[in-house]
């Protein structure tokens, strides 16, 4: 059961690996903090979903099974988006409407559809959470990255010096895609390095 948690976090890393919820990826890492932010609210939606779908899947006839799931998510999606709101606006407020979208977050829906249907609740929560947490990881490497060049500061810390001259190109769109290139062509390298001492 362990590794239904642990693939999550490497082997099926979505962003690295699988590449699911680019829209969000690239959108929000602008700060680590939002990257943080949208990926534990992202958290929250696969493993509730999944939870709930995971407990239920015997019930729901085929026929109506993807309308289903995208209902329970739908309403996961709507509490973690009321919960930003009124605890932290000014998040929130930045992470716009991409919180909303999670909806339509291929990962989640693709976890659903692929693990919690298929298996029992304990198989189904450890691999939503395994997914959310390598998502989530993803999304706050990502931002940091970007904060640490297009701002000094890593959040909200300054750790450049005075001297450091930021990176205009990282707060815009051109940034993220450029940056998430590097760390999934740096994530590839290092996961054939691991494949070949494994072999």
């Amino acid at each position: 059961m362990i590794k239904d948690f642990a693939k999550g976090l490497w082997k099926e890393n979505p962003v690295f690996v699988q590449v699911l919820g680019m829209c969000p990826t690239l959108a929000v890492t602008t700060k680590a903090l939002f990257g943080l932010s949208m990926g534990l609210a992202t958290t929250f939606v696969v493993v509730s979903s999944g939870l709930v779908i995971s407990s239920i899947r015997r019930f729901v006839p085929d026929q109506v099974r993807i309308p289903m799931f995208t209902v329970i998510i739908a309403t996961f999606v709507t509490a973690a988006d009321y919960f930003l709101k009124a605890n932290f606006f000014q998040i929130s407020k930045a992470l716009g409407p991409y919180v909303p979208l999670i909806v339509v977050n291929c990962l989640i829906l693709g976890r659903a559809e692929a693990f919690a249907s298929k298996h029992g609740v304990a198989r189904s929560g450890l691999d939503a959470l395994g997914m959310g947490v390598g998502f989530t990881c993803a999304l706050v490497v990502l931002g940091a990255c970007r904060e640490i060049l297009g701002a000094g500061t890593v959040f909200g810390a300054r750790i450049m010096g005075e001297g450091f001259t930021n990176w205009i190109i990282m707060v815009l769109p051109a940034g993220a895609f450029i940056t998430l290139g590097l760390l999934v062509g740096g994530f590839n390298i290092i996961d054939k390095k691991v494949s070949k001492k494994k072999g």
